[in-house]
């Protein structure tokens, strides 16, 4: 009874680290789901006020033009009143000299346009970098959480199939002993009582029991006849036996039980010294 209370407590608590799994499952989604949000978010932000702070110093730029263009226009008509008041050879002399302060001065707003079309187009750059870079950042974020979480599911997963064999194993070793008392009681019958409609039904409940074992990878460990392995066989006898080989198993007193790639109970044998 306190063994079956045991192997109830093992299963209950394989259910409730399960339970918990699945918690810490549901949580990592909704962690994923806020970050994946909030980069979302974050990104529009970015665009919008890369957006506005383009517009404005577009705005900027287009004042600062056009600026310039009217002061140049004033200076070219005060140059043009100036020069109606001279003489015609000093007309022709003031117009070849007014010319060359207009192309200066068209140079001059040339070159101040240039200037802030570069200062424009740098900080635009700038902007654009470190919008790529939180990007990046915001990326590497996410993959990192997805990364944990994959890992996180594996080795839960992992954990979850160890208790269950463990359970599955506890109940395995509570059943072998009526395996072999089976056995035992199969092996006292005579011959003449194996018709015996009682035996049979005892031999049938016998195989229904092997066979529902080997469904679930319950498997017998091979012993008679093979070297011994302390790994699978358990010796509790020595002998002597000229037609076998040193150290091969002479006899099994009681057998041994796999399941799946995990011991149950070692072959119990004698060896052959």
């Amino acid at each position: 009874m306190e063994d079956m209370d045991k192997t109830i407590e093992v299963v209950k608590a394989a259910m409730e680290k399960e339970k918990k799994a699945k918690q810490a499952e549901e949580s990592m989604n909704e962690k994923i789901d806020d970050q994946t949000e909030n980069f979302n978010d974050n990104e529009k932000k970015l665009q919008e006020n890369t957006g506005a702070n383009d517009k404005l110093k577009g705005d900027e730029l287009k004042e600062q033009t056009e600026d310039t263009k009217d002061e140049q226009k004033v200076s070219r008509d005060e140059n043009v009143s100036d020069e109606g008041k001279e003489t015609e050879k000093g007309s022709k002399d003031q117009e070849t000299s007014g010319d060359e302060p207009a192309t200066a001065e068209d140079a001059s707003g040339e070159k101040n346009a240039t200037q802030s079309g570069s200062f424009f187009k740098s900080s635009k750059n700038k902007e654009s970098e470190a919008k790529d870079q939180k990007i990046q950042e915001l990326t590497d974020k996410v993959l990192r959480i997805m990364a944990e979480f994959d890992n996180y599911r594996k080795r839960t997963e992992k954990e979850k199939s160890q208790m269950f064999d463990l359970g599955v194993k506890s109940v395995i070793e509570k059943l072998l002993p009526v395996v072999d008392n089976f056995e035992r009681g199969l092996g006292s019958v005579s011959e003449a009582d194996k018709d015996n409609a009682f035996v049979q039904g005892f031999n049938m409940i016998y195989k229904q029991l092997i066979s529902m074992l080997d469904d679930i990878g319950v498997k017998p460990i091979e012993a008679v006849g093979k070297p011994f392995d302390p790994n699978y066989h358990n010796a509790v006898m020595h002998t002597e036996d000229e037609n076998l080989g040193e150290n091969i198993v002479a006899e099994e007193f009681q057998k041994g039980y796999m399941y799946k790639d995990m011991i149950v109970r070692h072959s119990m044998v004698r060896v052959v010294n």
